[in-house]
């Protein structure tokens, strides 16, 4: 069916899924999708990557087995993806899958992914393989801080909106600034692109407490099934953008001799409930997500229906 066709039926839908990291969006997702008979996209900005199955929760074999998914486990560590990147890969997946199916489920908990696939992303230069090699050396060998002083010299609005936590958004808000000579704030146009297909955007809620405690349990469990053991085989590729991530820094750091085995496992719950806060202040702000408290999957299912 020509793209056309498609958006004069409006029969197209894409069921997006969001929540904080451990709140259960694998589960609902299954069931939802399951339901409709439709496929699942990751919008999972680790878990694109091989060799990270543990440590970014991919969906189990089980789970693979149950419902057709895309985008998980399907690049090398060492290449690189950004959200312009997964914009284009990401829609040219769901013209695929639109020619065979009425529904596709989304899920995964990065904002900016999500908002990349829903509303679309300025066009920004791609990254010069040089000056990136560069700038991942540096945050190596000097820190994130030297990365997140430079940002604030060169553009120093977006110095004061981004989360200074995240290496992947300093890094390319710095690398597109030394590649056009522009702030990249000035470049962000923020614009919303036509999509073709209906959007419908659930997203679950849990009391803090309840959802700190899920995290800090899913941590040992991860430990439980080798997390250590796949963070070993990571290690020598430390520096690369993909591994620059909670469960894989703090084992790194204990490799390194920096910290203990326990510190390391206690700074994963700590760095997962905070990036749980960043995810839910992040999705807040979206006035389209209807939020449900500990969803069953016939609760999202029956909202769906009657949307």
């Amino acid at each position: 069916m020509a793209i056309a066709t498609v958006m004069m039926s409006g029969r197209k839908r894409l069921i997006v899924i969001v929540g904080a990291t451990g709140s259960g969006k694998t589960d609902l997702s299954i069931g939802v999708a399951e339901h409709f008979g439709a496929p699942i996209i990751s919008t999972d900005s680790r878990q694109f990557y091989r060799g990270m199955a543990i440590g970014t929760a991919q969906p189990s074999r089980e789970q693979q087995s149950r419902v057709e998914h895309h985008l998980v486990d399907c690049l090398d560590v060492t290449e690189d993806f950004n959200c312009g990147a997964y914009e284009r890969v990401a829609l040219e997946r769901l013209a695929e899958l639109f020619k065979t199916h009425d529904t596709v489920v989304a899920v995964g908990g990065s904002g900016l992914y999500i908002k990349a696939l829903c509303e679309g992303m300025d066009d920004l230069p791609d990254a010069e393989p040089a000056l990136r090699e560069e700038l991942l050396k540096r945050l190596e060998t000097e820190g994130l801080g030297s990365l997140v002083e430079q940002l604030r010299e060169l553009d120093e609005v977006y110095y004061n909106e981004v989360d200074k936590c995240n290496p992947q958004r300093v890094l390319r808000a710095v690398e597109v600034c030394l590649t056009t000579g522009q702030p990249y704030s000035s470049l962000r146009k923020g614009g919303m692109k036509q999509r073709y297909f209906e959007i419908v955007k659930v997203g679950i809620d849990y009391p803090r407490e309840e959802l700190y405690d899920r995290i800090n349990r899913r941590v040992d469990m991860m430990i439980e099934e080798g997390l250590e053991a796949e963070a070993r085989a990571m290690f020598p590729q430390r520096h690369l953008n993909a591994l620059q991530t909670v469960g894989f820094s703090e084992l790194f750091d204990y490799f390194d001799g920096i910290i203990s085995r326990e510190e390391a496992i206690e700074l994963i719950k700590r760095n997962s409930r905070r990036y749980a806060k960043r995810q839910m202040t992040w999705f807040r702000r979206d006035k389209d997500i209807q939020w449900f408290t500990k969803p069953k999957p016939e609760e999202v299912i029956a909202y769906i229906e009657n949307k």
